[in-house]
């Protein structure tokens, strides 16, 4: 799944601008790295190592979310397999809500995210679902609670942990305004099923901050999704955090920071630089 080769459009890390980008991106992952109060491992350490010379943790990532999880997949995806996770991305663009609603949108898209989260589970046996919250999780406090408690219990029953991770900050345009009410609910009812051995809620907050048109929320030009390196910031402070779940030291944002994923045709269509 990942990219080998960078997509036409996207400045070569030979030239001067791919040198500028390449250098942009590693600065916001090591400083994210260096707030993270604690620096990050060389990954050196292990008993077991692929062809590749990366050990394996034996963590199975199945990450899962809209399209903004989805431009954040290539960045994380090289995050954690410069570390020896194994990773599925399962984001949808358009929908991979599991939170139906009562609109026709949502309820359509939930219905393609759980049929997709059984096929996954049996294809891929994640040890580990994350599920950003999507865009889409409109509905009512109690659909919320219910959506989120039913993908706790599927993970519970495959063996596997829950991370519920909250989405950054994005501009809420004539298309979302309408169910700003539930999408800004829906971090505090994912937290309220987090709660147990077996699920985690994490708030990025602390990293993107709460208003998406400051520097900080590293929004792209639409608002909405991330250029490179907002979706490096994102991979390094969720690489800890999951980490600190899972057991294993993340790699150095050197490791993987200016990889092939930094070419994705995402990043393109979205005009990133």
């Amino acid at each position: 799944m990942r990219s080998t080769n960078l997509s036409p459009g996207s400045p070569s890390p030979r030239t001067p601008a791919g040198r500028r980008r390449a250098v942009a991106i590693l600065a916001v992952a090591a400083g994210v790295t260096l707030a993270g109060c604690g620096s990050a491992g060389d990954g050196q350490n292990g008993p077991d190592r692929t062809a590749q010379g990366v050990r394996q943790t034996g963590v199975r990532v199945l990450w899962m979310g809209d399209s903004i999880a989805g431009a954040q997949a290539p960045a994380l995806e090289a995050a954690l397999e410069a570390v020896g996770v194994t990773f599925r991305n399962a984001t949808s663009d358009g929908g991979g809500n599991v939170v139906a609603g009562g609109h026709e949108v949502t309820t359509m898209g939930a219905k393609d995210t759980w049929k997709s989260l059984k096929e996954n589970l049996a294809s891929f046996r994640p040890t580990v679902i994350a599920y950003q919250l999507t865009t889409y999780d409109w509905g009512t406090a109690g659909q919320q609670l219910s959506a989120y408690r039913r993908l706790s219990q599927a993970a519970e029953d495959a063996g596997a942990r829950l991370v519920l991770v909250s989405a950054p900050p994005f501009k809420l345009d004539a298309f979302f305004k309408p169910y700003e009410s539930a999408i800004t609910r829906a971090p505090a009812m994912a937290a309220k099923v987090a709660k147990g051995p077996h699920a985690r809620f994490l708030d990025a907050s602390e990293l993107w901050g709460g208003d998406y048109t400051a520097a900080k929320a590293q929004r792209a030009r639409d608002g909405i999704h991330s250029c490179q390196q907002g979706s490096a910031a994102f991979a390094t402070w969720f690489a800890k955090r999951l980490g600190e779940l899972a057991g294993f030291t993340p790699a150095a944002p050197s490791a993987w920071a200016t990889g092939p994923w930094t070419g994705d045709e995402r990043f393109v269509k979205l005009g990133c630089g």
